[in-house]
């Protein structure tokens, strides 16, 4: 039987990339559910083209547009983030994808796992924010959470036939973003098109600016955390500008296991929504020859404080890491829009971090509360810095 997927975030660069394997594999995946916030004439595009069961506008005040545009298709359209929550339970689906941008991905990929529905993770920030809620859950309902980060997928696979016997670490790679040898002068003037820029992955603006800050690798430490049990001491990170070596584990013997290949999104999303099985693909194949030396350094979190912000978060627990999270969401913002530079963002997050209540051990309503209250004071912060 084919399996149904639900895309959250159909219209992102996931998303897209998602809808681009099951176009290759159309024995094997349905799409059975689309959403998006507000692109949605890319949205009416993909539910003409796949047919859906149901589609979702996450922004209500474009329900009508996309309504009255699938009014002579097969597909249900609904609006609101309730919708969002509730198509996630629906018994024709078998496997959420949540590529959502962000804090939104959380309580729809909650309410999918309460439901007992397998995820493919593209939404790292939903562990970021509550590891510890969405995994204990997890357990209790059996629920398998399939990592689709190009760099969780690697050791997620490292980890294949291994998992009675210890780790010691694992090293998580970090291509360096555009600026890893620019100056800590040299940043200061640090443009909006620059950091767009990405030397490696096509990805979209808000992860883009992540990944030149580092916060994206700081987020991947604590999401690894949750994904594979582990302490911040046992996760690594190093700079492997060439972005082939997606991720490495080492184990108590000291061997070392990597996983390898072309930086493409789309291998790593094929491997969730297959997985267990590995589906043959027309994907461009690495090449030895072509890379006849890979490098390797260590990150700068002198100059790239978020990365050291993310680990102190991480180590910290409680509700840090969701701070975290929604102080960068506004910093990213406001520097998208030229409000403030690019060394300014860590210095708000750090100044948010010290600002905002410390709770020790956080419910969901004290994590959306968190989020809330961070953003307000965030968002003072950067005000004050113009």
């Amino acid at each position: 039987m084919k399996k149904r997927i639900a895309i959250l975030g159909s219209t992102g660069s996931i998303g897209t990339q998602s809808l681009e394997v099951i176009d290759q594999n159309p024995d094997k995946f349905e799409v059975e559910v689309i959403t998006a916030n507000n692109n949605v004439d890319l949205l009416i595009r993909q539910a003409k083209k796949y047919k859906p069961n149901v589609v979702v506008i996450a922004n209500p005040e474009k329900y009508q547009y996309v309504s009255e545009a699938l009014n002579d298709e097969p597909v249900k359209v609904f609006a609101g983030s309730d919708s969002l929550n509730q198509v996630v339970q629906m018994e024709t689906v078998d496997l959420v994808l949540t590529a959502m941008v962000g804090y939104s991905g959380l309580i729809p990929t909650y309410h999918a796992v309460k439901a007992g529905k397998n995820i493919a993770l593209a939404n790292k920030e939903t562990l970021v924010v509550a590891g510890e809620i969405i995994t204990k859950l997890a357990t209790e309902k059996k629920v398998d959470i399939l990592p689709v980060d190009s760099e969780h997928s690697a050791i997620f696979q490292c980890l294949a036939g291994e998992f009675m016997n210890p780790l010691e670490k694992i090293i998580l790679t970090c291509s360096g973003g555009p600026f890893r040898k620019k100056s800590r002068k040299e940043l200061e003037n640090v443009t909006v098109a620059g950091a767009l820029n990405h030397p490696n992955w096509d990805m979209g603006a808000k992860i883009t600016i992540d990944s030149a800050t580092l916060m994206n690798k700081g987020f991947e430490v604590i999401e690894a955390r949750w994904l594979f049990g582990l302490p911040p001491s046992k996760i690594d990170v190093i700079v492997h500008p060439q972005s082939i070596i997606h991720s490495i584990v080492q184990f108590e013997d000291g061997s070392m296991k990597a996983q390898m290949g072309l930086p493409d999104m789309k291998l790593p999303i094929q491997y969730a929504l297959g997985f267990p099985y590995r589906i043959k693909n027309n994907f461009p194949r690495f090449d030895f020859l072509n890379y006849p030396a890979l490098e390797f350094e260590p990150p700068n979190t002198k100059n790239f404080r978020n990365l050291a912000l993310a680990y102190k978060a991480l180590e910290q627990g409680g509700n840090m890491p969701c701070i975290l999270n929604a102080s960068n969401e506004v910093v990213v913002e406001s520097f998208l829009n030229g409000e403030i530079g690019f060394l300014q963002m860590p210095e708000i997050i750090e100044k948010a971090l010290g600002k905002v209540t410390f709770i020790q051990h956080p419910g969901l309503e004290d994590l959306i509360w968190t989020n809330n209250e961070t953003r307000r004071i965030t968002k003072l912060l950067t005000e004050n810095k113009n």
